[in-house]
């Protein structure tokens, strides 16, 4: 993530990238939801990346015939490439068993083991050891998911016990994934390392829908499912990452990071319509409390070094 930020003033082309990236994400949980009525998890996830995979296929190509393309990324991408596939696999498991605004919310709990393991692993991140910013939002946000839980009201439900292990799982795998993306495409062109990881992904998700999925489900669909499938993996896996990043190479990463969570609201107010979705009173307060406190750690950010860039918000 090169190139110099523009912090000091209000910039309307990032301003622009991170509200597109917002709603754009605010409606991939919702495609996700919808298509658990035509597809299993695994077939749904080797669709959606497919064509995510092929949207970039061009570029990854054109790098390669430039030379631009460091050999060495085919190798680097492998860890992340894993973790992305059982992440990938969690995360749309989980709208099978609860509804797109409540995995959005448990999702946020994510930047507790994004920072657990950066902590663990690299050094520089150990400032926000110092901050009160950070341990008071750590502390806000384990409140706010324990406030979401504890209030649901069908909570001891199997399905629902079942999708929030999953979801609380993806969160993890999602902190792996992070850390892994750090380590390996530190100074890679984001695009490249994502085209690489794609092919890698639909490679691991190919193999989890053959061996779990029922791939033959793919030819009832009708024009409107496919549509589906074709326009969330462009949008909301293929261009809301490149937007993200846009954003965070013009004005940092702590502005988009913000932005980006009002996400679970977003996808409430669809979900709502949509799917018929509630949350109580105590539940949306909970939720409040947790995206306080994930605001919070990322605001304790501005304590490490300036070329410092967290990775994109998994919300596809």
């Amino acid at each position: 993530m090169s190139g110099q930020t523009n912090k000091g003033k209000f910039h309307l082309t990032a301003t622009a990238a991170s509200i597109g990236a917002l709603v754009i994400w605010a409606l991939g949980p919702n495609f996700i939801k919808y298509l658990t009525a035509y597809l299993d998890a695994w077939t749904q996830n080797l669709l959606r990346y497919s064509v995510a995979c092929l949207f970039w296929l061009p570029f990854l190509a054109w790098t390669i015939r430039s030379g631009q393309l460091d050999k060495d990324v085919w190798r680097r991408a492998i860890l992340p490439a894993g973790a992305n596939v059982i992440m990938q696999s969690l995360w749309a498991a989980a709208f099978y068993y609860i509804d797109p605004a409540f995995m959005a919310l448990l999702s946020k709990t994510s930047i507790l083991w994004i920072a657990a393991f950066a902590l663990i692993f690299f050094p520089d991140e150990r400032a926000l050891l110092g901050s009160m910013r950070f341990w008071l939002g750590l502390g806000l946000c384990i409140i706010g998911v324990t406030g979401v839980l504890y209030f649901k009201g069908d909570f001891v439900a199997t399905g629902t016990t079942t999708g929030v292990l999953i979801s609380l799982g993806c969160s993890a795998m999602w902190g792996v994934y992070t850390v892994a993306v750090r380590a390996a495409f530190r100074n890679v062109d984001s695009r490249s390392g994502f085209s690489v990881i794609s092919i890698y992904t639909v490679a691991g998700l190919a193999v989890a829908a053959l061996l779990f999925g029922d791939v033959r489900r793919c030819a009832t669909l009708g024009p409107r499912q496919w549509m589906v499938v074709i326009v969330s993996a462009v949008l909301c896996i293929a261009l809301a990452h490149v937007f993200y990043y846009a954003a965070i190479k013009r004005i940092g990463a702590t502005i988009p990071s913000l932005i980006i969570l009002a996400q679970p609201f977003a996808v409430f107010a669809i979900s709502h319509f949509a799917f018929g979705e509630s949350m109580n009173l105590a539940q949306l307060l909970s939720g409040i409390i947790l995206l306080i406190g994930a605001a919070l750690s990322i605001w304790a950010q501005t304590l490490l070094p300036a070329d410092y860039s967290p990775a994109a918000d998994r919300s596809s």
